[in-house]
């Protein structure tokens, strides 16, 4: 019998940035302990989609922090399969949430515990990976940015994460980018390293030549494959970048960024799900009320149950002036 994993504490959860200043690389490692846990105490994974579902997790969080940007990147791998929709999403603040939808009539229970990512979600090779930036600030009519690839390459099905989100940064984005990935039932973690653009001007540091930067890129990517996953994941982000990189420190200079902490986070509330049934409309939500008593939604991503019952749905459009006969007449007061 296997047993229930400790509590984390939010030490467990953390983010370390750093960057090789003469080549312009920027790196990103990440370890997600608490978070992960109660990503996973929410809803009945199984191993198959536990292990896709916290590779997401952690590039959700690697890529994030890559942005200056007030809003939730969201990343959604669709497709046809046994699993229909993986979804992650994380907040500037790095607050993160994640959640599955499964095909109808399709239980954990029928899920092979080996299944690969084509399997479960893109069997046709029609799958797809959403990456959808949202502001915080959107303006009404202002449309969120998103980014669409195929979970194919080449004709051939895409077999893991990290292969659909540097298939992703390299076409729509255009930065050649190279992420590691991993996670178990206590951590997902993740390794990130991206080639900037080079900046003109003057640098008091010494510049690398055209073949030192391919070199540099080449080199780099080669001492991160020398992680196994278990050290991925049982090693505190800065402590694995010092033990990575020490010999490159001798090469160019090492700057490493204080440390991000992360969180589960989850936005649902009574008032959004209120304004969902605003937009549903009076009528479709009186119907509902006839058949059911109660309006009830459950959060899929945390578990939190909204009721409304007649009443309450009552009050929701009059607060609007929604009900027919509820808004004044034009020139009364």
């Amino acid at each position: 019998m296997t047993s229930k994993p400790e509590p984390l504490s939010f030490e467990s959860d953390v983010l370390q940035t750093f960057i090789f200043e003469q080549s312009q690389i920027r790196g990103e490692i990440v370890r997600l302990g608490a978070s992960w846990q109660t990503i996973l105490s929410r809803k009945q994974y199984p191993p198959a989609i536990q292990r896709h579902l916290g590779e997401m997790v952690a590039a959700g969080a690697l890529l994030s922090a890559t942005l200056k940007f007030s809003g939730t990147l969201i990343i959604q791998a669709q497709g046809t399969g046994l699993v229909r929709l993986l979804v992650v999403e994380c907040t500037a603040d790095l607050g993160l949430r994640a959640t599955i939808k499964l095909a109808n009539d399709v239980t954990p229970e029928t899920i092979s515990s080996e299944a690969s990512l084509a399997e479960l979600i893109n069997p046709d090779g029609l799958g797809k990976l959403v990456i959808t930036l949202d502001p915080s600030n959107r303006q009404e009519g202002q449309q969120a940015y998103q980014g669409i690839v195929p979970l194919s390459l080449h004709g051939q099905p895409i077999t893991s994460i990290a292969q659909a989100i540097i298939t992703y940064m390299n076409y729509s984005e255009q930065l050649d980018t190279k992420i590691w990935l991993a996670c178990n039932h206590q951590f997902a973690g993740g390794i990130l390293l991206q080639k900037l653009p080079q900046l003109g001007g003057h640098s008091p540091l010494q510049k690398l030549t055209e073949e030192e930067l391919d070199e540099a890129w080449e080199r780099l990517p080669m001492l991160v494959q020398t992680v196994k996953d278990a050290e991925l994941l049982s090693t505190p982000p800065n402590v694995l970048m010092n033990r990575l990189f020490t010999y490159e420190t001798d090469q160019q200079t090492v700057r490493s960024f204080p440390l991000r902490h992360l969180q589960f986070s989850c936005q649902c509330s009574r008032k959004r799900v209120g304004n969902m049934l605003i937009m549903l409309g009076y009528d479709e939500v009186t119907d509902i009320l006839e058949e059911q008593q109660q309006v009830e939604t459950t959060c899929d991503f945390c578990g939190q149950v909204y009721a409304f019952d007649a009443v309450d749905c009552k009050q929701l459009f009059i607060a609007r002036n929604l009900i027919d006969g509820m808004r004044p007449a034009k020139g009364k007061h």
